[in-house]
């Protein structure tokens, strides 16, 4: 290999090196993400007088799709961002404690002007987290079966 090639290729080693020694077990890599997505929902919610959201997305799919990447996320960190570690109890815990976010966060909302609490939007807080949920369910299943190998 020239030497130049050498120098240009040097930043991308050093990047792979620090990457290598990020711990994908540790409580930040694992919560961090939990947390901005609750920030993430929390913002929104803020929001007074709050229009339409984008791309026609009804309110109701808004509600299910960040409660599933919430419910996700809140698994990937009680399994410690393990598949092997998704189980019945662990998916059930994800389960309920978006869905209480979800509650909190109407409560929230009953505070701000032009919003108010919504019940409809706790059942689609909460059926948007057994979504996000059963994705890392069957994700996990999967590399129980040895669909999913992570040795590859």
């Amino acid at each position: 290999m020239t030497r130049t090639r050498e120098r240009n290729l040097a930043p991308l080693g050093r990047a792979r090196h620090a990457l290598s020694k990020v711990d994908g077990r540790s409580p930040r890599w694992l919560w961090g993400p939990v947390v901005l997505q609750m920030a993430i929902i929390f913002a929104a919610s803020s929001i007074p007088n709050l229009g339409p959201l984008p791309g026609g997305i009804s309110d109701t799919s808004g509600h299910s799709i960040g409660y599933a990447l919430l419910a996700g996320l809140l698994l990937r960190a009680l399994a410690g961002g393990r598949l092997g570690g998704v189980t019945w109890r662990r998916a059930c815990a994800a389960i309920i404690l978006a869905t209480v976010y979800g509650a909190t966060d109407e409560f929230h909302q009953s505070f701000v002007p032009g919003r108010y609490a919504d019940r409809h939007d706790i059942l689609a807080d909460c059926t948007g987290a057994a979504l996000g949920v059963a994705a890392g369910w069957l994700a996990g299943a999967a590399r129980r079966w040895g669909i999913l190998d992570s040795s590859s």
